[in-house]
């Protein structure tokens, strides 16, 4: 009887002292994620709204072709700016990434929580690769209609269509790291002074 009793004991230790481990490590992750939501949200709006000016641009030059003269040169420089500015945000939404990614985790479900977020950050980063991409390689098609004798203005660059095409299917980016900071709190019963 009094070894059964020792095991039950030392399985409720280990029990507890596993449950500790894992809240401590939720804690970690929370403080990480509360450090870096400002910048977050900060790239999600700056991403909101270079999207929004990024469609408004590709849609025009769609809709009527990427003009003649003194508007090539411009749609070349816009270009070129937005391919910056899609490099920036992805540069951005890295230094979080690499922020959750540096964390130390050994439980499971604050790994599959940090998992998720640098899934999510990247397949941002990587659209806006994508984005920077399509236009880099407009800016040359713009430079070329503008010293062609041929051009009449009413086409545009293949990188502008296909620009349109991945912006249509854009879909506006979540508070991941605002959804995942509430998700550990309830979870672990995180209280603002632990953070």
């Amino acid at each position: 009887m009094k070894s059964r009793y020792i095991l039950l004991l030392a399985a409720a230790v280990f029990a507890s002292g596993c449950g500790k481990q894992e809240r401590l490590e939720a804690v970690r992750l929370s403080e990480v994620l509360k450090n870096n939501q400002a910048d977050f949200a900060a790239a999600n709006s700056v991403e909101k709204d270079f999207v929004g000016n990024a469609r408004a641009w590709s849609g025009d030059i769609i809709a009527n072709g990427a003009g003649r003269g003194v508007q090539l040169d411009q749609n070349g420089m816009v270009a070129a700016e937005l391919a910056k500015s899609a490099v920036a945000i992805s540069a951005h939404l890295g230094k979080v990434r690499q922020a959750v990614y540096d964390i130390s985790l050994r439980e499971e479900y604050p790994q599959g929580i940090r998992d998720a977020l640098i899934t999510e950050l990247a397949r941002r980063q990587k659209q806006m690769q994508d984005v920077r991409a399509m236009l880099e390689k407009s800016v040359p098609a713009f430079v070329e209609y503008r010293h062609s004798t041929t051009y009449v203005g009413d086409t545009y660059p293949g990188g502008v269509a296909e620009l349109g095409t991945l912006l249509q299917a854009y879909k506006a980016p979540e508070d991941a790291v605002g959804t995942a900071l509430a998700g550990l709190k309830t979870k672990y019963k995180i209280t603002a002074a632990e953070l």
